[in-house]
């Protein structure tokens, strides 16, 4: 058994908290507000996030983030992306010096365009062999409810990999282990953007074709970027890649998609964000993820016209003129 504190006591790290202790470890849950923790020890149900879930007596949580690291052999971070800066920088002397580091954040950062490892490894000095990222279809609800799901594990040290894959394995939750962290990493990022396209153009009531268009352009720029940042094309046709595009895109539990369906039936930005009631991370970090292609000179123009539709006020049906009256080229391009 595994001492396992996990940071963050939304959707998904309320769900990650529930396949640790299915595995068989001991796990904290560290949250902001001590009305959910007590809930969540006292009445094992999160029903802000997970409503009607019951969760392992084994989970426990705190508002005090020193009790949930106290010990802890592994520590998960489940905030949202843009928060982890200022989050370490009260957890970082916290933190047990020979704990692994697990990120399940998908974003990248705003300003300076950084991979949630290579946050998390500036602000608490841990080498590349403690930080590991969780990524895949992972949509909380669904793993809350004990359905099959497969995910993977990124680390650079494989043994390192492979003691988190025993540490998180159940009978209806498989991590694959991968040692792409850069790959891994950009695929949660990106495909919260292109879920955020697929949303739109459900909202505006465009059918299967127009979806399956965005989905299959969306890998393609996804993988380009990879590429150019050294991650390998093969983690983009794999969990992380594909199989998290697919969920994201194709779901209604998917916030990302459900953000942009709301833009493409014409709420403004404003009702949108009021509407929203978790984070939707592909709001914030297309512009960090536009701004990291720019930089490395790949062209993404799905991600330019979301971030054009989600901050510069561009209607949806301007995007869909603009993208259909490029140049033509080959698919290969």
């Amino acid at each position: 058994m595994s001492r396992v504190a996990v940071l963050g006591a939304g959707s998904w790290g309320t769900a990650f908290s529930m396949v640790l202790a299915d595995a068989g470890q001991d796990v904290a849950l560290w949250g902001r507000r001590s009305e959910v923790c007590e809930q969540v020890t006292q009445k094992h149900e999160n029903t802000d996030y997970l409503p009607g879930i019951e969760l392992p007596s084994a989970v426990w949580a705190t508002p005090d983030p020193a009790q949930a690291l106290d010990g802890a052999d592994v520590v998960v971070l489940a905030v949202p992306s843009q928060t982890l800066r200022s989050n370490l920088a009260e957890w970082a002397p916290l933190l047990p010096s020979e704990a692994v580091l697990v990120s399940l954040m998908k974003g990248i950062e705003l300003g300076t365009t950084k991979r949630m490892s290579e946050v998390i490894a500036e602000m608490t000095g841990a080498d590349a062999a403690r930080i590991a990222v969780v990524s895949g279809p992972n949509l909380a609800k669904e793993i809350a409810l004990r359905q099959p799901a497969a995910s993977v594990i990124a680390c650079a040290e494989e043994d390192v990999a492979e003691k988190l894959q025993l540490t998180c394995m159940t009978s209806y939750f498989r991590p694959y282990t991968n040692s792409d962290v850069v790959g891994v990493e950009l695929c949660g990022a990106v495909k919260n953007v292109i879920a955020l396209a697929v949303g739109l153009a459900h909202g505006m009531g465009f059918g299967d074709n127009s979806k399956a268009s965005i989905i299959t352009r969306g890998l393609a720029e996804m993988t380009r970027l990879g590429e150019a940042l050294g991650a390998d094309a093969a983690t983009f046709a794999g969990l992380a890649g594909i199989g998290d595009l697919i969920a994201t895109c194709m779901s209604p539990l998917s916030r990302n998609r459900t953000f942009g369906e709301n833009l493409g039936r014409g709420m403004s930005l404003e009702e949108v964000i009021a509407a929203t009631k978790q984070t939707a991370e592909g709001v914030k970090s297309c512009e960090s993820i536009l701004a990291l292609g720019r930089a490395s000179d790949v062209d993404m123009p799905i991600t330019e016209h979301v971030t054009a539709a989600v901050h510069d006020g561009l209607p949806p049906r301007e995007i869909v003129r603009r993208i259909m009256s490029r140049s033509a080229k080959s698919e290969g391009d």
